[in-house]
């Protein structure tokens, strides 16, 4: 799509934002329809496909051996890492990772870091040698916008359903598993988008094109807030991150519910 093309439908957006109307007739609080497959691979430890409207991502786990950090010899850790496949949209392309891509996996690994889901000492198998080590790999497949969301219910997803290989003699047992990861939170992001002054919650593409601002917040069922990020070049005051705040703990509620 041509820049004057974008130009016109952003115009468009903001033009219905201000009258408290959006592109797809959703309220300004209101997600997208959330469709969520699990355990879509067979050779993942835990695994999930997510579409949000027209979004839709995919998220792999998988348990590797490892050693510990020197100054942490008792626990294991997570890696995550994000690929935007071309397939998903024309600007993506192969290549050295896009500044977009690494903010993605930093977000993400961000929530499920500080909200202490899990107990990276659960990870340690011999302290100070061998220690799991939790990948996580995000595929955007088709961009429509979000992909902070979708990429953290998919990602919440395959955790709650990763299974933990078999050791025998130090040594994965393939096929095998000991039992499931364990999670004592279940952390979700919440991204709003700022847009003629008024904020709204999971933006589609093109609101992503039209917004000043974009704030994104990680919540847990027990009311913890464990992460931030904050894009674009516009501001938010005070009560506007309250807001977010607000409708980030009612939005997640509910989709905690179809997980």
């Amino acid at each position: 799509m041509d820049n004057v093309t974008w130009d016109l439908k952003a115009d468009k957006a903001v033009k219905l934002i201000k009258e408290g109307k959006r592109v797809d007739d959703r309220a300004l609080d209101q997600y997208r329809a959330i469709e969520i497959k699990k355990n879509i691979s067979e050779n993942a430890e835990g695994s999930a496909l997510v579409k949000l409207g027209g979004t839709e991502v995919v998220v792999g786990v998988k348990m590797v051996l490892g050693e510990p950090y020197p100054d942490m010899p008792n626990e294991g850790t997570i890696s995550v890492g994000a690929e935007l496949l071309p397939l998903a949209s024309p600007v993506f392309e192969f290549g050295p990772p896009r500044p977009e891509s690494i903010e993605l996996a930093r977000v993400v690994d961000r929530a499920v870091r500080e909200s202490k889901a899990l107990d990276f000492k659960d990870l340690c198998i011999e302290e100070g040698e061998k220690v799991w080590i939790v990948f996580i790999d995000l595929y955007a497949l088709n961009d429509d916008g979000n992909l902070f969301d979708a990429c953290s219910i998919a990602t919440l997803s395959s955790l709650l359903e990763t299974r933990i290989p078999k050791l025998e003699d130090g040594e994965i047992i393939k096929d095998e598993y000991s039992g499931k990861l364990k999670l004592s939170r279940k952390p979700l992001l919440c991204t709003f988008s700022k847009i003629a002054g008024k904020i709204v919650v999971d933006p589609v593409l093109i609101e992503e094109k039209a917004h000043d601002a974009r704030f994104s917040l990680a919540t847990t069922e027990d009311n913890y807030m464990c992460a931030f990020q904050k894009g674009g070049s516009g501001s938010l005051t005070e009560s506007e991150i309250d807001q977010c705040i607000d409708t980030a703990f009612k939005c997640a509620k509910q989709i905690r519910k179809q997980l």
